[in-house]
């Protein structure tokens, strides 16, 4: 079954990992290459979340959990919309600046701090809400909705699909 719960906290874990292998890079080059991925996808995941997720929440529902009486779709909704507008932000701001610089890496500093804050949030509440309210069926319409949105938007530039001649590859490569 292609669950969007599950799709979702894989997202998740994606992007947790890469901001730390930003940690792990030892030059300017090594951050861009990092950051250009991470940052694409944080603009990805961003609206995906906001094109498959939060509309089937606000449909769904959640407010008849009693153990959780805060868990209104809509106020969830906005808090999820507000944190990606302030990860987009951060993105750009970063993308106006060198790599490696004082103020690139302020500029990453606040869309990880966004970012985990938002992601914290969003499995504490939304998530949660969504599992106790939804079927098995409609997790998996919107996890293969997510699975198409996501071969819609993350193009693959630059990458050479022609067969290659394994003795020449290995004699170039040797």
């Amino acid at each position: 079954m292609a669950d969007i719960i599950e799709l979702v906290y894989a997202d998740h874990d994606w992007l947790r990992r890469q901001f730390f292998r930003l940690d792990d890079a030892r030059s300017d080059e090594e951050l861009a290459a990092i950051w250009d991925v991470l940052s694409a996808r944080l603009d990805v995941h961003a609206e995906a979340e906001e094109t498959v997720f939060y509309p089937a929440l606000l449909k769904q529902g959640g407010r008849d959990d009693p153990g959780n009486p805060e868990g209104d779709p809509q106020e969830e909704t906005e808090d999820a919309i507000t944190d990606h507008n302030a990860i987009r932000d951060a993105v750009r701001s970063s993308r106006e600046h060198r790599p490696g610089s004082e103020e690139w890496f302020a500029a990453v500093f606040k869309a990880r701090t966004e970012n985990g804050e938002h992601l914290d949030e969003e499995e504490r509440e939304a998530m949660p809400d969504f599992i106790k309210s939804a079927s098995l069926e409609l997790r998996h319409q919107l996890g293969m909705e997510w699975m198409r949105f996501y071969a819609e938007h993350e193009a693959v530039k630059g990458i050479d699909e022609r067969n290659k001649d394994a003795d020449e590859y290995i004699e170039r490569h040797s």
